[in-house]
């Protein structure tokens, strides 16, 4: 009885463990995901009634813009997102490049061709059962025809471009509408005519300070973010649940829908129209699933359903009841929300409201930086600085590039529109597109990920879609009052994706065309027909097979080269993150003397590259583990690969992991050379390099005892402890990209003009590696593609 009652204890705490840290995770979840959505009402109302609509005496106008904006919040917000959006979760991640690099996986529509069946082994590969045949036929022709057409592909690879395109520019324009609304309270304390005049320049030092501090990292302040919203929401609830009880008590009824269908019978045109403002209510809704990575799906769902969706609704029904009560405001300019907030109270909820836009500001712009980091990584976006602001939280980062271009284009946003409709109207079209690309992905993934019928997925579409459609229609309709910037904005950065990834993808089919034959390195010898030097040298490449051209280039112009040549490959795959234990593929180049390597290093489009010193040493571990097992490279010894290129090369690679994580693999250990004691347990051994002609840390390699490593072996590990000791060069590829002789006039344009001019304006390949620049070698090619 005492071992049952034991174990039940047991059995309890674990649960209040589970469920503590659940709640920690929803309460932290506040101050990221629903700082934006929380401060919707700060402008709602106030950007349905400017122009529109006017409020009668009959209150049938204010009672249809509740409902309506309780009925979008039910099934936007909670219905689509909380129940059914976020179980589209790519491994725990989520966002719009998530639906598509889930796609990419099941439908294989990945636009560059680098992809091996090595990466098909990946855990979280697996985790998603991928390359299952859709169970209804409809999803197997589906599949099919995806694959085989790359008009469709392409077609896919631009939806899920714009979607990401307008969370840019959602990231321009979010902080101005927050925090522009925030101080808009000031009109209160000052005259009518004047009150203009002292918002902008408030919000510009606000938006100034809020870019500037940027750099800080969100872990430094974050500890304020989720206090902020929680009082926020509790502040507007509680005010809420007052003006219901003091002004209106049966405002409940006009959550009915039939005042929705009152509302536009009589607006007719202008309430069709005034959907734009009332779109306001769910600005930030996508963040629910952008941010999915940095928290589970029953904290976000617990946050929303428990107090954001019960405090907005509360918010919004309180500031109806007040208007309800208060016709004699008709056409007046304070129809915002602080005339709702009692007077003895319009001041410390100014101050939060400040501090809540601030939040739901910050957590739009980390989202853009890390969008970037995700379009970049995939190769639709040039190479930009990316800076970690946190050691233990690798989501969280910096692009200063980025960071500055978004502060003058809010300022410019702020300074030239000047309130809160037209901002409005901008941030409206860019909500309502990314949440209409999301549910056409999503109808996709019902599709071809859950392998649902296509009924299923046919109701889905036609039913969000439907209701989507119809805010877009209206937003779309103000195209000339604000509603052409995202657009703009949009345009510019797509047409910037689109040139990039181009000559991106140009270019690596020029690489696979002229890539060096096997055979021609076999003529060459051991030697490879020149002086080996000490030293590694590592020659980057985007194959992932063969030799590329940059080396015959490189062989043909310089005399010598490094007694280890290990061919690099830094590839991005189409999975959130990469186990450390599977980041390598290592495999052999020509025959074992050669000493020729190909690297295969595998990041998720959320990972983080390491810095050189610790990369160097997971890549040499890597290599040496590849030598001791030894299961590689027979065949190419005896000669048997001689016959054509190496067409099945990553039939013939090792999955290796880093040293850090392989404790029962080579690990290796640097020192100074003077040092030559190892303490140590009894079942490793050490080879040791011979003593070294100048001082330099000594490398140690600590072999398992166990398998027995055979002499060719040993003598390979020896070699390649030296030349880690001689140093290592980064030897890259400084390509100029050309169109041929006999290309179209737009192909002469967007290559030699438009992905030239954006090479030359972006981070190179060194800068993205972290290569010291005394260690790097560029070897100049031109590329006619």
């Amino acid at each position: 009885m005492d071992l049952e009652s034991g174990v039940y204890r047991d059995t309890i705490k674990l649960q209040k463990e589970s469920w503590k840290t659940v709640l920690t995770l929803a309460y932290q979840s506040l101050g990221v995901v629903y700082g934006d959505l929380s401060t919707s009402p700060l402008y709602v109302y106030k950007s349905t009634f400017d122009e529109d609509i006017q409020h009668s005496e009959t209150n049938e106008e204010i009672f249809g813009v509740l409902s309506f904006v309780f009925w979008t919040l039910t099934l936007v917000p909670l219905l689509k997102y909380v129940f059914i959006v976020l179980k589209a979760d790519d491994n725990g991640e989520g966002g719009t490049f998530a639906l598509y690099s889930l796609l990419c996986r099941h439908a294989r529509v990945n636009s560059l061709p680098n992809c091996q069946s090595a990466d098909e082994d990946l855990t979280e590969y697996k985790k998603e059962n991928t390359g299952l045949t859709p169970k209804s036929s409809f999803g197997s022709s589906l599949k099919s025809t995806l694959e085989k057409h790359r008009v469709l592909q392409r077609v896919l690879l631009v939806l899920a471009l714009i979607g990401t395109c307008m969370v840019i520019g959602d990231g321009v324009l979010t902080p101005a509408i927050s925090v522009f609304s925030a101080v808009s309270g000031l009109e209160l304390s000052t005259e009518k005519e004047h009150h203009k005049y002292v918002e902008v320049p408030v919000a510009c030092i606000i938006l100034i300070g809020l870019f500037a501090l940027q750099h800080y990292g969100t872990h430094r302040v974050g500890f304020l973010f989720a206090p902020v919203v929680l009082t926020w929401l509790l502040c507007i609830g509680a005010i809420g649940l007052y003006n219901i009880i003091h002004w209106n008590p049966h405002v409940y009824q006009a959550l009915s829908p039939h005042y929705m269908y009152k509302f536009l019978k009589k607006t007719q045109r202008g309430g069709w129209m005034s959907l734009g403002g009332i779109l306001l209510c769910i600005t930030g809704s996508e963040a629910m699933f952008a941010d999915l990575g940095h928290f589970s799906q029953l904290s976000i769902k617990i946050a929303f359903t428990s107090l954001v969706y019960p405090s907005l609704i509360l918010a919004y029904m309180g500031q109806a009841a007040y208007l309800s009560q208060h016709h004699e405001m008709e056409n007046d300019y304070r129809i915002g929300f602080y005339v709702s907030v009692p007077e003895s109270l319009r001041w410390p909820v100014l101050v939060i409201a400040i501090l809540a836009a601030v939040v739901g500001s910050q957590a739009i712009i980390t989202g853009t930086f890390s969008i970037i980091k995700q379009c970049s990584a995939l190769g639709c976006f040039p190479r930009v600085k990316i800076v970690h602001t946190s050691s233990k939280i690798h989501g969280q980062i910096y692009i200063p590039e980025i960071n500055w271009i978004l502060m003058l284009l809010c300022l410019a946003v702020t300074i030239g529109f000047r309130d809160t409709r037209r901002m409005g109207n901008a941030s409206g079209l860019a909500v309502i597109t990314v949440m209409l690309v999301t549910t056409c992905l999503m109808s996709l993934v019902i599709v071809l990920c859950w392998q649902k019928s296509v009924f299923l997925a046919i109701c889905f579409v036609f039913f969000f879609g439907t209701i989507e459609a119809l805010y877009f229609s209206a937003s779309l309709i103000k195209f000339l009052e604000g509603a052409w910037v995202p657009i703009a904005l949009a345009f510019c950065f797509l047409i910037i994706m689109c040139i990039w990834h181009y000559g991106t993808l140009k270019k690596y089919e020029f690489d696979v065309q002229n890539k060096v034959s096997i055979n021609w390195l076999l003529s060459l010898g051991p030697s490879l027909g020149i002086v080996r030097v000490r030293g590694i040298g590592l020659i980057h490449t985007e194959l992932v097979s063969g030799v590329p051209a940059i080396f015959s280039h490189f062989v043909t112009n310089l005399p010598a080269f490094h007694q280890i040549l290990v061919f690099l490959c830094i590839k991005s795959v189409p999975v959130p993150h990469v186990r450390p234990e599977e980041r390598f593929l290592v495999g052999r180049i020509g025959p074992r003397e050669f000493r020729l390597y190909r690297c295969i290093v595998r990041y998720g489009y959320r990972d983080f590259h390491k810095d050189d010193m610790e990369f160097e040493k997971d890549l040499v571990c890597s290599i040496a583990e590849f030598i001791r097992s030894g299961s590689i490279g027979a065949d190419c010894a005896n000669g048997d690969c001689a016959n054509g290129d190496i067409l099945n090369e990553d039939d013939r690679m090792t999955v290796v992991g880093t040293c850090s994580t392989q404790t029962d693999r080579i690990q290796m250990s640097e020192d100074d050379a003077d040092n030559r004691n190892i303490a140590g347990p009894s079942e490793v051994r050490e080879i040791q390099s011979p003593p070294p002609i100048k001082r330099r840390k000594r490398v140690r390699f600590i072999v398992p005892e166990s398998p027995k490593i055979d002499r060719g072996a040993m003598e390979e590990l020896q070699e390649l402890m030296e030349a880690r000791e001689a140093g290592i060069a980064y030897i890259l590829g400084h390509s100029y990209v050309k169109a041929k002789q006999g290309s179209s006039m737009l192909k002469r344009v967007v290559i030699n003009i438009g992905y030239e001019f954006l090479r030359r304006n972006s981070r190179s390949a060194n800068y993205s590696l972290s290569v010291p620049h005394a260690s790097t070698l560029e070897v100049g090619m031109m590329y006619n593609v």
